[in-house]
């Protein structure tokens, strides 16, 4: 099935999705790639100028999520390598990045020449998940790939750690679209406060909702509006039914919703924390509120410094410090503004969608003339 394409595209790349891909990331960033035509392996129809083939997945149990997912997509053998220069997959120790080095071999022994290029964000060096087979036969698959291309600096550090061939790293960071997320025509003044990631442990939720009694005790006023899903979506609820609690919840939003969304905010806040195999890579979260014009009021967690820059609001991982933070923000609107304006400034100049998208082309492009 065929979602768009460019027929006279240089470059020809197999993409091949993990079962749980969030919309509009890397293969979208692939397909915006300059001269390049990418076709998706993909459950759902992928977002951007892509030839999407609609693909189920072998997945025995659901306990990990994206590149934990226990999963192998169906049908990458039937691909013809001859009509792709590269394949491509996310995450080093995904099990469809061991299918991805699998076919990429088999394609070499038949005399194709079809490149390999890993995206990772992996910022833990002693990842657990590369202690545990088939995902470390997955890592060790891609060990001769021909680009491993890192969306954080500490990914190009993780990966040195265990051992890849620093020539074979680039470090691209992402791009938003500075278009579709961009500040209001004038900030608010309101104290609204936006939490805009998935509704899940890692992400701090809970710990936002606790946070909110106390920023209510000292701004009256104070609203927390919600959007996302995920297994925290009944605490979301349960607090929006409370009267008083000054928390909505704004559902399942689109990409223009979402910047809409941000619009009509003050302040962006998420709370993160890690887990026993993740911790906060970068945050495309923040960099959309940025875009938007919006301080960030977050938790210290793993890197997430790679995209709030200084003079946002950093605090421990505790309730009391997070409403700290949002009160501290509120009561200084000159820092509020200054930051906003600050951190939109940034997001131009560092994260701009088009400009990142050519740069992670250049990055394939330096592979090919290496090779």
């Amino acid at each position: 099935m065929t979602v768009g394409g460019d027929a006279g595209a240089a470059r020809r790349m197999l993409w091949v999705s993990l079962p749980d891909q969030r919309a509009r990331r890397e293969v979208y960033w692939m397909s915006r790639m300059p001269g390049t035509q990418v076709t998706a392996l993909a459950s759902a129809a992928p977002d951007g100028d892509i030839t999407w083939v609609p693909s189920t997945y072998r997945r025995p149990i659901k306990r990990f999520i994206e590149a934990g997912a226990f999963a192998w997509v169906r049908g990458l053998e039937e691909q013809d390598p001859t009509a792709y220069d590269w394949v491509t997959s996310l995450e080093l120790c995904s099990l469809v990045t061991g299918q991805a080095s699998r076919w990429r071999r088999d394609a070499r022994a038949r005399g194709c020449r079809v490149r390999q290029a890993v995206v990772t964000w992996e910022n833990l060096a002693d990842q657990p998940l590369y202690k545990l087979p088939p995902y470390k036969q997955a890592l060790d698959s891609c060990r001769d790939a021909d680009l491993l291309l890192c969306m954080v600096d500490a990914a190009r550090d993780h990966l040195l750690d265990n051992g890849f061939d620093d020539e074979l790293i680039q470090v691209v960071k992402p791009g938003v679209d500075t278009q579709t997320f961009h500040p209001a025509s004038a900030p608010t003044d309101d104290p609204t406060i936006v939490f805009c990631s998935p509704l899940a442990p890692n992400k701090g939720i809970d710990t936002v909702l606790a946070a909110m009694p106390m920023v209510r005790a000292a701004i009256p006023e104070a609203r927390l509006r919600v959007a996302g899903r995920g297994p925290l979506l009944p605490l979301v609820e349960s607090a929006a039914a409370q009267p008083g609690s000054g928390v909505e919840y704004a559902g399942v939003l689109d990409t223009a919703g979402v910047g809409a969304f941000l619009r009509e905010a003050a302040v962006f806040t998420t709370a993160p924390r890690p887990t026993w195999k993740w911790t906060e890579q970068l945050g495309l979260a923040y960099l959309e509120a940025m875009a938007s014009g919006l301080p960030v009021v977050t938790t210290r967690c793993g890197t997430n410094d790679e995209a709030v820059t200084p003079g946002n609001s950093f605090v421990d991982d505790s309730p009391e410090a997070l409403a700290e933070g949002l009160i501290g923000i509120f009561t200084d609107r000159e820092r509020r503004l200054r930051l906003g304006a600050e951190n939109r400034a940034h997001v131009l100049a560092h994260h701009d969608l088009a400009t990142q998208c050519a740069r992670m082309g250049d990055a394939f492009a330096a592979a090919e003339r290496r090779a």
